[in-house]
């Protein structure tokens, strides 16, 4: 074989690795649980934080890798306004094989609730508002698209 023609074979299969997947259509999620976290005590108050931990799926005929996950979580107060984000890294270079699911994705915001109260008096407080979180996925050069929105549990979490 001539070495342009090698090069240029070469050439295609990278391109080929290297193209954007639509992470709606290739992932799923699955595995999903909401609660607040128990932070433990900062500057002398209980802190709870919404949290999600779940799983991506691969539901596509090929394997994928390199996929970044954003969960933005907002407040249901009605002004649907960003509260905070945590940003990772939800398929690393290893990617993941067609039909398998990844390992756990725990996600939390840094900003919370603090309160001097009991931190299961502090979820039944009336002050209390409740939040969701919207995930979003990235592959490649392409734009964020939503995985999937969910209603953060008015539970405790401690792990």
């Amino acid at each position: 074989m001539s070495t342009r023609l090698t090069t240029c074979l070469l050439l295609a299969l990278v391109i080929a690795g290297c193209r954007s997947r639509d992470v709606e259509k290739d992932l799923t999620i699955t595995d999903v649980h909401t609660g607040w976290y128990d932070v433990g005590i900062v500057n002398g108050q209980n802190k709870l934080v919404p949290s999600i931990s779940l799983k991506l799926k691969n539901v596509s005929p090929e394997g994928i890798a390199r996929v970044q996950i954003n969960a933005v979580f907002k407040r249901l107060d009605g002004e649907n306004k960003e509260w905070d984000s945590h940003f990772v890294r939800g398929i690393g270079p290893d990617g993941l094989a067609p039909g398998a699911k990844g390992g756990e994705l725990v996600l939390r915001s840094d900003r919370g609730y603090t309160g001097s109260e009991p931190r299961l008096q502090m979820l039944q407080n009336k002050a209390f508002i409740d939040a969701k979180v919207e995930v979003f996925g990235k592959h490649g050069s392409n734009l964020w698209v939503k995985l999937g929105e969910f209603t953060i549990d008015r539970q405790l979490l401690v792990e």
